[in-house]
């Protein structure tokens, strides 16, 4: 099962509110924070809602 490492880069303070409600379904709600999720095409989803918040550090096999 294949798994990425997403790091929270940007803030939610005066984003929309579907915005920070993606943030918190990835697991993400403090600034510099990491997450090893399952690389399934709802989170790659979720990833490419909000790009300018998150980033992909690792994409492990």
């Amino acid at each position: 099962m294949a798994t990425i490492v997403v790091k929270q880069i940007g803030s939610p303070i005066r984003r929309p509110q579907d915005q920070r409600a993606t943030l918190i379904g990835l697991g993400l709600n403090k600034m510099h924070k990491t997450r090893e999720l399952e690389d399934t095409p709802s989170i790659r989803g979720m990833i490419d809602k909000i790009p300018h918040l998150v980033e992909i550090i690792e994409e492990r096999a």
